[in-house]
């Protein structure tokens, strides 16, 4: 998959180590960024259990995610460009050691407002490991490696959905969300313990500078990709953090099924992910597009054939699989929007990225406290519309020629023609 890369590694710093070693590097940082994933979208399962414990409305229980976007979308050009000089391993380090202990308070919160605190430190961490994070797999392996460790990290974005949030909505409806708060805790510690062991030194080489994160901004390719994950990820997230209280009220479904719904969901995803993946070297644009119709397609139709468990299934995998390729779809346009600069550009990723889930949750969370979780699948889906139309229109004005946008990584992040 065509994703943003980190700083070029110095000479030699992965020849020393065997590929035994790299792939295990590899493997601590997909962990990683699985902790980061599912801490973060943990709350949509346990959305409905959290608000009874507290007494409090669906809609202000979705400022659990909307505080750690709004936190990450400022933290990652801040902790970046902050930290730039600073080994990046240290950084990996302490920025995960930060989310167990957000996932601690969170277990052991007796009031809301820690809990709040608790998503205030998700959200520095997320910002800060993201951009640090995501691009770093050509620094852990050897170049002709680099594609297939990048996949492996990104595997860890659905894998979320398919493992850690099924599995605390389960954990949680067995033993409380607290408990699925405190397993997120332990495991974010080993993976601490891991990347403290696994992951050779990494100097930073070619500081992020703010002059940098400027540059990209004038850049046409770059709005677009702004522009586009703006209106698909506000259309997901707007809808998807609703997605419980919608299949308990809607669809009547009861916890357990809703448990499995979130699985189904899941592995679609990570079925979209890889898909989308492979698609998008030679059709960029035509993937991100039709992974835009679909999700709107999903999110319209589930209030008419969502009322039963058949039709909320079905819409649920066309759903994931949809959204699955969405990650990776816009990483990809703000990394060939400046290969030039791929720190930055990964920041820049990060950044909107979180500040449009923070938005979402807090527009659905609006909606679904004055109307009902059915409208906010129409909000999702009108949404997701437009995004699949400014895909469309931006194709209709570049001209018809997908496979050549590929050539922009080729031309040191000129603007598309």
């Amino acid at each position: 998959m065509p994703v943003a890369s980190d700083v070029t590694a110095p000479t030699g710093t992965t020849t020393a180590r065997s590929p035994l070693l790299s792939w295990l590097a590899v493997t601590a940082v997909t962990l990683g960024i699985f902790s980061l994933v599912t801490t973060e979208i943990l709350p949509i399962g346990l959305l409905t259990a959290i608000a009874a414990d507290f007494r409090i409305s669906d809609g202000t229980t979705g400022l659990m995610m909307t505080l750690p976007g709004l936190l990450a979308a400022v933290a990652a050009p801040t902790v970046t460009v902050a930290t730039a000089r600073i080994d990046r391993r240290l950084m990996l380090c302490a920025l995960i050691l930060l989310l167990a202990l957000a996932n601690f308070l969170a277990a052991a919160a007796p009031v809301f407002w820690l809990v709040l605190v608790s998503r205030v430190l998700v959200g520095i961490t997320i910002g800060g490991f993201w951009s640090i994070g995501a691009g770093l797999a050509d620094r852990l392996v050897r170049p002709e490696s680099a594609g297939r460790a990048t996949a492996m990290i990104f595997s860890a974005v659905p894998l979320g959905s398919v493992l850690g949030v099924p599995a605390g909505t389960f954990l949680g409806d067995l033993a409380g969300w607290r408990a699925a708060f405190l397993a997120m805790g332990v495991l974010t510690t080993a993976v601490f313990l891991l990347l403290l062991l696994l992951v050779p030194a990494l100097p930073a080489v070619r500081p992020t500078r703010l002059a940098a994160l400027r540059a990209l901004l004038r850049g046409g390719r770059t709005r677009f990709a702004l522009l586009t994950t703006f209106l698909i990820v506000l259309a997901h997230f707007g809808a998807y953090t609703y997605v419980t209280p919608f299949l308990r009220h809607v669809t009547h479904a009861g916890p357990g099924s809703v448990t499995v719904f979130l699985l189904v969901y899941g592995a679609a995803g990570v079925l979209g992910n890889f898909l989308g993946g492979a698609a998008l070297t030679r059709y960029p644009r035509a993937t991100f597009g039709a992974a835009a119709g679909a999700l709107a397609g999903a999110t319209l139709l589930l209030p008419v054939f969502g009322r039963w468990e058949g039709g909320a299934i079905a819409l649920l995998i066309v759903w994931g699989a949809a959204y699955g390729a969405v990650p990776v779809s816009s990483q990809t346009w703000f990394a060939r929007s400046a290969p030039h600069a791929p720190e930055a550009a990964a920041v820049l990723f990060t950044a909107s990225f979180q500040a449009t889930i923070s938005l979402g949750a807090l527009v659905g969370g609006v909606v679904v406290d004055h109307t009902a979780p059915s409208a906010v699948m129409l909000l999702g889906g009108v949404t997701a519309a437009l995004a699949a139309l400014t895909v469309w229109r931006y194709k209709a004005r570049r001209g018809p020629a997908e496979g050549r946008v590929a050539s922009g990584a080729r031309e040191g992040g000129r603007h598309e023609r």
